[in-house]
């Protein structure tokens, strides 16, 4: 996905840059206020944000100017919700496009937009969804990371195609190329990251159950509460 320094012209690297940022700025207001008013909450942050910059790392030659990878902002979506996700996957890209040469500066608007705006929101929306409607657990956290890792994809299928258009189909023969392109990788890729979240969220049930249940991914019915303060109160 991330697409490699200069690879944009200029007026999409600055609109694309322009789109993201409302969404990083109020991201890192509901990261602030998540530190300050849950301190416990750093550590899982902190392995959000490792979690989405290994898997972003792995990256696959794809088409030209940009690559194929996991994105990893699925799982701190589905914790945290999306805006947190806009900050920790601008740092992410960041870090990356400075020290792997892995995205660029120039570019840091688009792939914040496809992977820290769009993937997260995605993700989330198809994992509430699902949840909803009583969708078990850890099959709503599966394809909530598919599709942020695969909606990711889409939209730098759509940023591609807008500033390289084909010659002769235009935007539409262009988003149809390289989307087919994409999609040889990135469907397995997507796939992948779903099953791999599913495996760490199982981690995080049996470590940090707490926390998943103040964050609402646990749920805890009204009847076992209920049985729990009747327990207490006969123990009393």
């Amino acid at each position: 996905m991330h697409i490699a320094e200069g690879f944009l012209p200029p007026v999409h690297a600055v609109a694309w840059g322009v789109a993201s940022a409302p969404f990083v700025v109020h991201g890192a207001r509901s990261l602030i206020r998540e530190v300050r008013e849950h301190p416990e909450s750093t550590l899982l942050l902190g392995a959000s944000g490792a979690f989405t910059f290994v898997l972003s790392a792995l990256k696959l030659p794809s088409v030209t100017g940009s690559c194929s990878h996991p994105t990893g902002t699925g799982l701190g979506a589905i914790l945290f919700r999306p805006p947190v996700m806009a900050v920790l996957g601008t740092i992410t890209l960041l870090f990356q496009a400075l020290l792997l040469a892995h995205g660029g500066l120039t570019t840091l608007g688009a792939n914040v937009f496809s992977m820290a705006v769009v993937g997260p929101w995605a993700g989330y929306g198809v994992y509430r969804l699902l949840r909803r409607y009583g969708v078990p657990l850890m099959v709503a956290v599966f394809f909530g990371a598919f599709a942020a890792d695969l909606s990711t994809y889409c939209v730098t299928s759509v940023q591609l195609a807008l500033a390289f258009p084909d010659p002769a189909g235009g935007f539409l023969g262009a988003l149809g190329k390289f989307g087919s392109i994409f999609a040889v990788t990135q469907i397995p890729l997507a796939v992948s990251e779903g099953l791999l979240t599913v495996l760490v969220m199982r981690m995080l049930v049996q470590s940090s159950r707490g926390e998943l249940t103040r964050l609402g991914v646990l749920v805890t019915s009204v009847a076992g509460r209920k049985t729990a303060d009747s327990a207490e109160a006969v123990t009393r």
